[in-house]
């Protein structure tokens, strides 16, 4: 089988370039103007960019055990149809993904999906309670790309230092969420004028960067390599740009909603906003800006979270922590980082697709011949209002339902199959 996509405006790493492109038995094998190679089907891209598949090392699929929640089938169709070409699924489940049963029960579900890719994220601790490590070796060996109690912190530093001692013998990416619970307190949102004045209790910046301190100052004493997921704080920056430059070997995420939104978009107890760490402040919104543009936040990933509608439609308090976020991150990464001049093009590529991959020691090396065609066609000039009740997750839960952006996915290929392509709605 062979595809040609001609007249693309081709996205790499470093730069962007005209050029058609052919596709052979799911691999690409020329990149070249003016390709006249014979092909079973044409796709037309003029005017759109071909960018390498966007890879979310930060996913919930629920899947096994919430599946009212999201499916693993929905959740990678829902990737195709956002430019995801692999997902990283966290391990949060029921049963916790910390056994190799239910790794592989992850895989075969993934495989008969037929979508996205799927690296599954095994839990640090067996069934994430903080007291035993799981058998971090050994699920390496069966699949797991990484490992993580995401959902909650690793309850001691004693076990996040055996963790982080295991990372560094094996080669284990430690993916951390860092929060700090004595100081969260039960808060829902962000500690601040509007957690005031809506009488809901706040959650201090605190309780995230004493968390990520305490995964930073382990690593460095180690001398391991420690990723820090979904970073929402201007001290979190900080902590983090200085702990780079005395060589520790740290990276970190953010998410979309972190540089787009305040906490301003928790008005009227609306809780599709109601995630964890909460939106903030205006300057930390810009300080998270800036962290991407200079390289302290080196990957985008989403923190997909998908919920039902009665774990939203309640009580704020009560109502669940998260946004559904595959079909919209591009769009609002790129128009709110590339529209707005902090990235360019294949600085947005970079942060979604190179570097997320080497957090997880996932080769990929982007659009190049030689290698699997993972790509995603996207009309940069299309702009679109968000409605959430088209969105193919099971999760409908977004702030940004309504909102006007640029960037729509056109079409994705996986392997060189095509995936997903953009019908008239």
């Amino acid at each position: 089988m062979k595809t040609l996509i001609k007249n693309g405006n081709i996205v790499f790493f470093d730069k962007i370039e005209k050029a058609d492109l052919l596709i052979s038995d799911g691999i690409i094998t020329k990149i070249e103007p003016n390709l006249r190679d014979f092909a079973d089907e044409v796709v037309d891209a003029t005017d759109k960019c071909i960018f390498a598949g966007f890879v979310d090392i930060h996913v919930h699929l629920r899947e096994p055990g919430f599946e009212y929640k999201e499916t693993i089938e929905s959740g990678t169709k829902a990737a195709v149809k956002g430019g995801v070409t692999a997902v990283a699924c966290m391990p949060n489940t029921n049963p916790v993904l910390d056994n190799k049963f239910a790794l592989r029960y992850v895989l075969d579900k993934a495989n008969e999906a037929g979508f996205a890719k799927v690296y599954p994220v095994c839990s640090i601790t067996k069934g994430e309670n903080g007291e035993l490590m799981s058998d971090m070796l050994s699920l390496k060996d069966q699949g797991a790309v990484a490992f993580s109690d995401d959902g909650k912190p690793v309850k001691t530093s004693q076990m996040m230092r055996l963790a982080l001692e295991y990372s560094k013998e094996f080669d284990l990416p430690i993916l951390c969420h860092a929060e700090d619970m004595d100081l969260t307190n039960g808060g829902v949102v962000h500690e601040g004028y509007n957690s005031t004045i809506y009488g809901l209790r706040g959650i201090n910046r605190a309780s995230e960067e004493v968390g990520i301190a305490r995964e930073i100052i382990i690593a460095a004493n180690l001398g391991a390599r420690v990723h820090i997921c979904h970073v929402s704080t201007k001290g979190s920056v900080e902590i983090i740009r200085a702990a780079k430059k005395l060589g520790v070997k740290v990276t970190a995420e953010t998410c979309p909603h972190y540089f787009s939104l305040t906490d301003d978009m928790i008005a009227n107890f609306n809780t599709m906003a109601k995630v964890n760490p909460p939106l903030r402040e205006t300057e930390d919104m810009l300080a998270i800006r800036q962290g991407i543009a200079d390289g302290t936040l080196e990957v985008l990933a989403t923190d997909h979270a998908p919920h039902a509608h009665w774990e939203k439609e309640c009580q704020f308090d009560n109502a669940a922590f998260g946004i559904s976020g595959l079909e919209t991150a591009f769009a609002v990464n790129y128009t709110y980082l590339v529209k707005q001049g902090i990235i360019d093009l294949p600085k947005l590529s970079t942060l979604m697709t190179k570097n997320p991959c080497k957090v997880i020691n996932v080769p990929n090396n982007g659009i190049a011949v030689g290698e699997k065609a993972d790509i995603t066609i996207i009309d940069l000039n299309k702009k679109w209002t968000v409605d959430s009740s088209k969105f193919v997750s099971k999760g409908k839960n977004t702030p940004f339902n309504g909102m006007e952006l640029y960037g729509l996915v056109e079409m994705t290929f996986v392997d060189g199959n095509k995936c997903y392509v953009r019908d008239d709605d």
